[in-house]
């Protein structure tokens, strides 16, 4: 499954912003998403992550009450939807995707989007 970012840019603190990831080649239902973002000198975390069906979903704590994570099965698209955002924000944001399945792990990425957020 190939997967496409879409949606960051340059926005002030308290905004908002929505970020998108479409995905093709692969049958969409059959992964769970995550949306992971990673700042400069820092590890890559996980923001967000949604089931195959979009019935259970996580959040960071870090972001918890602020983004939320949802997904379209039939437009092949899994959303963040970031309010109140934070100069800490700041980071690139990817998508990727995890194959149902016991054990298995986020083996689909996409290639990220940057968020900027001023203060």
């Amino acid at each position: 499954v190939q997967l496409q970012a879409s949606g960051g840019g340059l926005v002030q603190a308290g905004g908002s912003l929505r970020l998108s990831c479409a995905a093709s080649g692969g049958t969409f239902s059959n992964y769970a998403m995550g949306w992971f973002r990673q700042a400069p000198g820092k590890e890559r975390e996980i923001v967000a992550s949604v089931n195959w069906s979009g019935g259970s979903t996580y959040h960071a704590d870090s972001v918890k009450g602020r983004f939320t994570i949802s997904r379209d099965n039939a437009e092949n698209t899994v959303y963040l939807q970031m309010s109140s955002l934070k100069p800490e924000d700041t980071a690139v944001y990817y998508c990727a995707g995890r194959p149902r399945g016991p054990g298995r792990s986020y083996e689909y990425w996409g290639q990220g989007t940057q968020v900027t957020v001023s203060s």
